[in-house]
């Protein structure tokens, strides 16, 4: 592995049920998660996804990738275009940054048809000899 080594993409259906769960099981109950319409009442055309999946997204894309035994040192995320049901997001990654201590710089992307939804980096340690 070495900076700028592309990790394959993932791609994940977004569905009412993805949305409605993540936001059961990470307790955000705020209404635009699951009231559809609540959340087109605030100005959203329907419900949509919360940052807490999201972000349990990434950390399952880089864990898929490297395995059960890296450790997410830091997740660093911004999110950007919502992710609504009926949509996909591809989730991509570049490293862009590898130590001779088993870390890497992850820089990820997940896209939908709006545009991007989740931007950032992810710091991860590798198991011995991974690197």
């Amino acid at each position: 592995m070495k900076a700028g080594d592309e990790l394959p993409p993932l791609t994940i259906p977004v569905t009412r049920t993805l949305i409605v769960a993540g936001a059961l099981a990470s307790r955000d109950y705020q209404d635009v998660h699951h009231d559809a319409e609540a959340a087109r009442e605030k100005g959203s055309p329907d419900i949509f996804m919360n940052i807490l999946t999201t972000n349990g997204l990434v950390g399952r894309y880089l864990t898929d990738h490297f395995g059960p035994h890296c450790t997410l040192r830091k997740v660093a995320i911004r999110l950007g275009a919502p992710n609504y049901p009926g949509d996909t997001m591809v989730l991509s990654g570049t490293v862009t940054e590898v130590t001779d201590d088993g870390t890497a710089v992850v820089r990820i992307v997940g896209a939908n048809g709006i545009g991007h939804h989740v931007t950032g980096t992810v710091t991860v340690s590798l198991p011995e000899g991974a690197v």
